[in-house]
């Protein structure tokens, strides 16, 4: 059952989602060839501690850390662990708090020193879809017009859409309905009503959509051991629209970067 939230519950939900955003800018310029992620861990989960929040994913389901981070051929579910990075990997880095009893969800993949330009142009088509589905995400469409939406930009470049791992709806719970894939056809899936909170997340890899599973029984990788891509933003729909929840600002900031991709999607520019 769709959950639609009040304004008010909306705002408190951005909290959450900013809270994320913010702890992703931290990592940011650690994440850089040599560093561990334990150590983006464990500074991961200070931070939102101290701004009055717990970690979303530890302990959900027995997760037993506060981030999922996935390099390279790792899709996501990735443990930390005392393993430094390289220059050349990608690594997604998905992290969830809950404060005021709402839930703040997505992910970002990071370049860690010089990578490949094929895996360069993975991360730009995988982030490049996100959007594209978010703009799927309005009155009058479904489920699977922001998967369809999704897949087609993905495939056309040859990447594989995993199946198995969908996007889903977010609220006191971090998993409500409904599941949003990746894939699908125009018109299918349920309607979109306002004030819907969601998750949109492409999972896209360089190769084959298919994936196998670790023995930890948490870290998903590609079937063929080719990368993986993933980003993730908390959306609202308001007035009819979508509205970004989250924002990948911080990042950019502690990057050096300049982007205007969010522009679109915010109605308030202020409460970032």
């Amino acid at each position: 059952m769709i959950i639609p939230k009040t304004r008010a519950q909306i705002e408190l939900m951005r909290e959450s989602a900013l809270l994320v955003s913010k702890t992703l800018g931290l990592i940011a310029k650690e994440m850089v060839p040599g560093v561990t992620t334990l150590k983006i861990d464990k500074l991961a989960e200070e931070f939102i501690r101290d701004n009055g929040a717990v970690p979303g994913f530890k302990g959900l389901y027995g997760f037993p850390n506060s981030l999922c981070v996935s390099p390279n051929a790792q899709v996501v579910h990735g443990i930390p662990n005392n393993v430094p990075l390289q220059s050349g990997d990608i690594i997604s880095v998905d992290c969830g708090v809950l404060k005021n009893g709402y839930y703040g969800d997505h992910a970002y993949s990071f370049a860690i020193g010089e990578v490949t330009p094929e895996a360069q142009k993975l991360l730009q088509i995988t982030k490049e879809s996100l959007y594209i589905g978010i703009r799927e995400f309005k009155a009058g469409n479904r489920v699977e017009d922001v998967g369809n939406a999704i897949q087609k930009h993905c495939e056309q470049h040859g990447y594989g859409v995993v199946r198995e791992l969908v996007g889903h709806g977010l609220g006191t719970k971090m998993h409500e309905d409904p599941e949003m894939p990746n894939y699908g056809k125009r018109g299918r899936g349920k309607l979109f009503v306002e004030g819907m909170t969601v998750a949109i997340e492409p999972m896209i890899n360089m190769g084959t959509k298919n994936i196998k599973h670790l023995k930890d029984g948490w870290t998903i990788l590609t079937a063929d051991g080719k990368p993986s891509a993933h980003f993730e933003h908390n959306v609202a729909l308001i007035d009819g629209k979508p509205e970004i929840l989250s924002t990948f600002k911080y990042i950019y900031d502690a990057l050096g970067m300049v982007s205007d991709e969010e522009e679109e999607f915010r109605i308030d520019n202020t409460k970032i």
